[in-house]
């Protein structure tokens, strides 16, 4: 599965994203989170299993910048 989200905080392991689709917050674990800005908008492949927490959590098998609306920035 896919999700389109906004970057909300960038923790080390772990990305605080809304869900562009749902509007809903989620924590997606990868250990390339400090590859990504607060404020980016991302592409992320998970295997479709999200707990039942709150927020829910993913894990990422890939995330990808999209290229528009964003900027480099320097975390």
């Amino acid at each position: 599965m896919t999700m389109r989200a906004l970057v909300l905080r960038v923790q080390r392991g772990r990305l605080l994203v809304l869900d562009l689709e749902i509007r809903q917050q989620v924590v997606v674990i990868t250990p390339n989170a400090q590859r990504f800005c607060r404020g980016n908008i991302i592409r992320i492949w998970y295997n479709g299993v999200m707990t039942n927490s709150i927020p829910p959590q993913i894990s990422a098998w890939n995330i990808v910048r999209l290229p528009w609306w964003n900027s480099c920035c320097s975390c």
